[in-house]
């Protein structure tokens, strides 16, 4: 098993040896999107094997629902695809340049970081996606996807290698990991750091919690997507009502879901019942604080101090009073995991000082929270949100996918 890790981790390296002209990584995906399109039957008949596996291994409905696609589903992966070739290459980009007083030219220019291994989990667009966004960016990926969805990364995976071998390019500057024992995971983690630059992990706590555990190589990621709405006493009724039904609700499964609505102290009489009754209207299971529940005249459970640090993934929702913007900011640097954060309020000072005080890696004025998606950015797709407190943050996508190196340009200046 290491001696084939260790043979796509050198097919890796010797692709990315090979640099490639924007115009020219813009046709593959171009070419990418077209076979995609031409294989849709090919590519749900592969899902539909994927998905009979998962309902017999008992996968849960929230799980099989990212799995599953459509045609709806895949002409999103082809409209993805598309809007990342029309982006510009962000390699090669000066991004300063000055001259110092001894004449020496310095720039800092943005290269690619490499080798990018990625872990993931349900989801087949994350094969598109990734391959689309490391190609672009100039890096090379290797995939290990979740058994659950084997047939379908397998298909999409080797359709982006044809796009690469029609123009005669290295096919392994894409290549996703067949072996399904699940010791490659530790394997790659353990023993790979002599060819990956970086790990980016996509999938549920338990992925996330080991890859960054036992990793030796640096990751990119986030634990969960603990996040908060905030309503301020400021607030428009009927806006915050409207945020947060899309904010919990829409999709309840993704991190960038609201898991804790925070409402101010001065405004629980007006705004408690009309957006919690709601909520229970759209069969969302409530957890309330002591003020809350005297408050609101439907059902609700009492909250527990751990439900200030649960992400539910489902239609549950935990709802505190704090007595102004800097408490629901503290509760939420206290419980909150710096993945995305919301504030609804009229209110400029409150505002500001909610934007500037969350550690979030994404902090949000009147809107909804599930905004937190590399697409929603215009970045046409992401590997992933990272809540890391170091470069990148918040959705990565085509421009977190750089590095950036100095080029010196003398003319004979020696060091005194």
């Amino acid at each position: 098993m290491q001696k084939n890790l260790n043979k796509i981790g050198r097919n890796a390296r010797k692709a990315f040896s090979k640099k490639l002209n924007n115009k020219l990584k813009n046709k593959v995906l171009k070419k990418f999107a077209k076979l995609i399109e031409i294989n849709k039957e090919n590519i749900l008949k592969e899902n539909s094997k994927d998905i009979t596996f998962a309902k017999k291994k008992g996968l849960k409905e929230n799980l099989i629902k990212r799995l599953e696609l459509n045609n709806n589903k895949i002409d999103q992966i082809i409209k993805s695809v598309v809007a990342i070739s029309k982006f510009k290459d962000p390699v090669n980009i000066t991004k300063e340049k000055w001259k110092r007083p001894n004449g020496l030219i310095i720039k800092k220019v943005t290269i690619p970081i490499g080798v990018v291994g990625v872990i993931y989990e349900s989801r087949p667009n994350v094969t598109s996606d990734v391959s689309s966004l490391c190609f672009k960016s100039g890096n090379c990926v290797i995939l290990r996807g979740g058994s659950e969805a084997y047939f379908s990364n397998k298909i999409i995976s080797n359709l982006f290698r044809k796009s690469l071998q029609e123009y005669k390019i290295d096919k392994n500057y894409v290549q996703f990991i067949k072996l399904k024992d699940r010791k490659v995971v530790d394997l790659l983690l353990s023993k790979m750091e002599k060819y990956l630059d970086v790990i980016i992990p996509r999938g549920g706590k338990s992925l996330v919690k080991k890859v960054q555990d036992l990793s030796i190589v640096p990751t990119i990621g986030h634990l969960e997507g603990i996040c908060h709405t905030y309503v301020d006493k400021y607030a428009d009724i009927n806006l915050a009502k409207k945020i947060i039904i899309n904010a919990k609700l829409r999709n309840t499964s993704i991190c960038g879901a609201t898991e804790t609505v925070l409402i101010h102290e001065k405004c629980l009489k007006k705004f408690t019942n009309p957006i919690l009754q709601e909520l229970e209207k759209n069969n969302c299971i409530i957890y309330a604080d002591k003020k809350i529940r005297k408050i609101y005249k439907g059902k609700c459970r009492i909250a527990l101090e751990q439900n200030w640090s649960t992400e539910y993934l489902s239609a549950k929702i935990s709802v505190k009073s704090v007595k102004n913007v800097s408490e629901a900011v503290d509760h939420i640097n206290k419980y909150g995991t710096m993945h995305t954060d919301s504030i609804i309020t009229k209110n400029k000072n409150a505002s500001k000082f909610f934007l500037k005080n969350v550690k979030s890696s994404i902090a949000m004025l009147n809107t909804s929270t599930q905004f937190a998606d590399g697409g929603e950015f215009g970045f046409g797709g992401e590997v992933g949100i990272s809540t890391n407190s170091l470069p990148p943050r918040g959705p990565v996508g085509l421009n977190q996918l750089v590095s950036y190196k100095y080029e010196v340009f003398g003319s004979g200046q020696i060091r005194k």
